[in-house]
């Protein structure tokens, strides 16, 4: 099942085990019965630690894989074969359940082992969906410390039946004890929150008694950890708050343009981003939104950012990183069904609708990209484009002409997302040559119309662009004296990843410049 060089890493890997790991195979006649076996033999054959029984337990999905460390029994399942993006996924459930040391703050640590009562977790992914093994590996980060936890990955596309049973249209769907729990990205710290009502006020009163910083970075995308580090380097009080790390780039599957890298994958690089910006001292502060920005009181003195958990930072400079979104239709229907039909990861979401008809809503490089890639799972793709020509590179536009299942119309304005209730059905265009409405019948919308720069609320406090962007000068500076930005939230023309991380070391060296040329904070005196 694995190749040899899949085989010496992994056997490097496990050499780290410290305690004996079970391995439980629940098998049938097919043939991914057959390679979840080789698979789990061979993993048994690269450690004395490991071994592999069988049961017919017939309760249990087939094929699937039980992983259980021999020391706490805890119990980690997965449901079809963990390979593609899972597979790091399955060897971070080895190690962890072998004792290795789990990489998750102490604080969060002790909370999930303190989780009192049975919790079930039940994660539906797809193998080539690259937000789904942060959902994964996180619930069995859960299950390793805490045997009251379980969690299995289920292949949606080896296990359709459950897949329509349960109507799930998107990826990670993730359930607890039989009932819907989550819909796309969580962290450990999120899957917390919303089972331990008070860890959310709890992390917000320790975030907000933080002593000021001298740079604050908001973001935590390319930008945001190029800031931190250029930051961090010059020896200040460096923070660093965000949503996630990565941003938009953990939704990038292939990245081929970042030089000196070859080829490389958004979450990947993503955690990467982190471990760079771990290497230095930052504190860094996710699962958590800028609200509002208050000003300083004169040009020196503290600026506050205000988070939607409730908490406020204080900071001398800020740089402003956050990025930007994928950019909605904005059309009756799409939020009712959004998770539901209406997706904007195809990578993530296209397995689910193999053998179906779906839509792409825009003709750029990305839809046209998201088209070729589906027209090989789904039965026909339609690309609906504004425009009255594809504005995708040439190269895209002549392989899609070439597939046999991908029709293009230009000129087409997505006016409605149809739906029985429960998923949709198809959707309503207006041909814009002709005014005349037309509508297609789908199972699936594929939505790439560009960008959204994450700026909102910043309306009323900086200056913005005509689109949103935050207007920014040479150093990064913005309308606000100490206030800096950098990356796809700005004005900067062209959204790149190696153009976002020059950004964000341009910022912080505006921001450190700014600070050396103002005096010490009123309030610090004061104090």
């Amino acid at each position: 099942m694995l190749d040899t060089n899949m085989k010496a890493q992994l056997q490097s890997y496990l050499q780290n085990l410290k305690t004996a790991v079970e391995l439980m195979v629940f098998l049938d006649d097919s043939d991914k019965s057959a390679e979840m076996a080789s698979l789990a033999n061979d993993i048994a054959s690269l450690s004395d630690k490991v071994s592999v029984t069988q049961s017919d337990n017939s309760d249990e999905r087939k094929p699937s894989m039980l992983v259980r460390s021999a020391a706490t029994g805890s119990e980690i399942r997965f449901a079809g074969l963990p390979m593609g993006h899972e597979f790091t996924s399955l060897v971070l459930a080895l190690l962890h359940s072998g004792g290795h040391p789990i990489k998750v703050d102490d604080s969060v640590a002790e909370q999930v082992k303190a989780l009192e009562g049975n919790y079930r977790f039940e994660t539906y992914v797809s193998l080539s969906c690259q937000n789904c093994p942060d959902v994964v590996q996180a619930l069995n980060i859960m299950s390793a410390l805490n045997p009251n936890i379980t969690n299995v990955m289920i292949d949606g596309a080896l296990f359709p039946n459950e897949v329509d049973e349960r109507k799930i249209m998107a990826v990670p769907s993730v359930y607890l004890n039989g009932e819907l729990f989550a819909q796309g990205r969580i962290s450990v710290q999120e899957i917390l929150n919303k089972l331990d009502t008070g860890a959310a006020r709890r992390q917000a009163e320790a975030i907000s008694e933080k002593a000021p910083f001298d740079v604050l970075v908001v973001g935590g995308g390319p930008a945001g950890a190029s800031a931190a580090i250029y930051s961090a380097r010059k020896g200040i009080r460096t923070g660093i708050v965000a949503d996630r790390f990565g941003g938009q780039v953990m939704d990038t599957v292939g990245i081929e343009n970042f030089i000196s890298v070859k080829a490389t994958e958004g979450p990947k690089l993503a955690a990467s981003l982190e471990e760079h910006v771990r290497d230095y001292d930052v504190d860094i502060m996710t699962q958590q939104r800028a609200s509002r920005i208050v000003a300083a009181e004169q040009v020196g003195d503290l600026i506050q950012v205000e988070l939607e958990s409730g908490a406020t930072l204080r900071s001398r400079s800020l740089v402003i990183a956050t990025g930007a979104r994928w950019r909605e239709m904005n059309v009756p229907g799409e939020q009712e069904y959004r998770g539901k039909g209406v997706a904007y990861c195809p990578h993530c979401d296209g397995p689910l609708f193999k053998g179906k008809k779906v839509a792409v809503i825009g003709g750029g490089n990305s839809g046209i990209e998201a088209a070729i890639d589906l027209a090989g799972i789904v039965e026909h793709v339609t690309v609906l484009e504004f425009d009255s020509k594809l504005r995708a590179d040439e190269v895209l536009q002549r392989k899609a002409r070439s597939m046999g299942n991908i029709d293009i119309i230009t000129e087409a304005l997505t006016t409605e997302v149809l739906g029985d209730g429960e998923k949709v059905t198809g959707l309503r265009y207006t041909d814009r040559a002709t005014d005349n409405s037309n509508t297609i019948e789908l199972s699936g919308i594929f939505v790439q119309i560009g960008l959204v720069p994450n700026a909102e609320f910043l309306k009323g406090t900086l200056e913005l662009s005509p689109r949103g962007e935050i207007i920014i000068g040479a150093q990064g500076e913005t309308s606000l004296p100490g206030v800096f930005a950098a990356g796809d939230v700005t004005t900067a023309p062209y959204k790149q990843i190696i153009i976002a991380m020059g950004g964000g070391a341009n910022a912080a060296l505006g921001a450190f410049d700014y600070l050396i040329r103002t005096p010490e904070p009123q309030q610090q005196k004061a104090a």
